[in-house]
C-alpha cells in the first residue's frame, strides 16, 4: 500500500541497469480485451445464435503473416454462451467487415450479398476490358452516355427549381401586394362608416330634440332645457304675469327693452318656470282644498295636528336638570 501511487522510486548507488536482462515478449502474445459481438452468428456446436451486440471477455492477438497495405490484421477468441465452445473470427480490411473463422456461422445478410454481386460484376468487367478493346471501348461508351444524361437531368432539376423560386417570389410578392391594397381599402371604409354612423347619430339626436320641443314646448338650449330662478317674484321689466303658452305656441314678442334682448338671445319656444329661492316647499296637506279636506276628515277622522319636535326641555328633565328661560 505504501508504493501503491508512488512518483519516484529509489535507485542505490551501485545501480547498473545494465545488468538488467531485457526480456523478449512472444510476437503473438494474446491479451484480454472486452468486446461486444460484430455480427449475428450461430454455434455449430450447439446450434445457440449469439446476437449482434452480446458483450464478451475475449483474447486478441496479431495475425502472423497476413495484413492488408500494412494493415496489421487480428484475431479474437470467444466462447459460446451455451457450450463454451470457442469461436473464432479475424478482421477484414479490404471490406472495413469481420469475417468468421471457425466455430461459428455467420447468419445470412442480404445487403452483404448485393455488395459482393456489385463487387464482382466490377471485377469481370476490368477483366474483360484488359481482354477485349472493343468490349473496353462500348463501355467508356456507355459510361459517358450515362453521365450525360445525369447531367441533363441535373440541369433539368436547376432549371425547374429556379423556376419554382422564381415564381414563388412573384407570387409573395403579388399577394404581398394585394393584402396591403385590401388593408388600404379596409381602413377608407372604416373611417367612411365611421363617419357616416356619427353622422346619422346627430341627425337622429337633432329630431328627437325637435320632436321634444314641439310635443312639450319647452326650449331646449345645447341640449339641457332653460329653467330660469327668480329671487323677487315676477319680472319688473315685463309689467305682467307671464303667460304659459299651449303645447306648440310660441311666446309673444316682448316690447321696448326687452325686444333688444330677445334680439341678443335666441328666443325660447315655451314659458321659462320662475319660482322664488327662498319658498318652502308646500306639504299634501296644504295643497287639498276645504271640500277635499272635509272628505278627508269624515273618511278617516280628524286630521291629527303635527307633532312638536321635543328640544333640549325634554333631555334636561330627564337628567333632573332645570333650565332658565333664554329671556330671563
Amino acid at each position: 500500500m505504501s508504493e501503491r501511487k508512488v512518483l519516484n522510486k529509489y535507485f542505490p548507488p551501485d545501480f547498473d541497469p545494465s545488468k538488467i536482462p531485457r526480456r523478449k515478449m512472444p510476437k503473438d502474445k494474446q491479451q484480454i480485451v472486452r468486446l461486444m459481438a460484430p455480427f449475428s452468428m450461430r454455434c455449430n456446436t450447439c446450434g445457440e445464435y449469439i446476437y449482434k451486440g452480446k458483450k464478451f471477455n475475449a483474447r486478441k492477438e496479431t495475425v502472423q503473416g497476413e495484413d492488408y497495405y500494412g494493415i496489421k490484421i487480428f484475431r479474437f477468441y470467444i466462447k459460446c454462451t451455451q457450450c463454451s465452445a470457442e469461436i473464432t473470427f479475424k478482421t477484414d480490411p479490404k471490406n472495413s467487415d469481420y469475417n468468421c473463422e471457425h466455430g461459428a456461422q455467420r447468419n445470412f445478410e442480404p445487403w452483404r450479398a448485393n455488395d459482393e454481386k456489385q463487387e464482382e460484376d466490377k471485377l469481370a468487367r476490368l477483366e474483360e476490358e484488359e481482354n477485349n478493346p472493343m468490349a473496353a471501348l462500348e463501355n467508356k461508351a456507355i459510361d459517358s452516355k450515362r453521365e450525360m444524361d445525369i447531367l441533363d437531368a441535373l440541369q433539368s432539376i436547376k432549371s425547374r427549381n429556379s423556376r419554382l423560386e422564381r415564381a414563388g417570389k412573384e407570387d409573395t410578392d403579388r399577394i404581398l401586394d394585394h393584402i396591403s391594397s385590401r388593408t388600404e381599402v379596409g381602413d377608407s371604409d372604416v373611417v367612411r362608416k365611421l363617419s357616416e354612423f356619427e353622422e346619422q347619430q346627430r341627425r337622429e339626436q337633432e329630431e328627437d330634440e325637435e320632436e321634444v320641443r314641439r310635443v312639450f314646448g319647452r326650449a331646449y338650449l345645447d341640449g339641457v332645457p332653460d329653467i330660469e330662478l327668480d329671487d323677487g317674484g315676477p319680472s319688473e321689466s315685463s309689467g305682467s304675469e307671464p303667460t304659459t303658452p299651449r303645447d306648440g305656441e310660441d311666446l309673444p314678442v316682448a316690447s321696448g327693452s326687452g325686444a333688444s334682448t330677445s334680439a341678443a338671445r335666441p328666443k325660447p319656444a315655451a314659458a321659462a318656470v320662475k319660482r322664488k329661492l327662498d319658498a318652502v316647499e308646500p306639504t299634501a296637506a296644504s295643497l287639498l282644498s276645504d271640500a277635499q279636506k272635509a272628505i278627508v276628515g269624515q273618511s278617516f277622522g280628524t286630521m291629527a295636528p303635527p307633532k312638536k319636535k321635543k328640544g333640549n326641555n325634554a333631555l334636561a328633565n330627564k337628567l333632573g336638570i332645570k333650565l332658565k328661560p333664554a329671556g330671563k
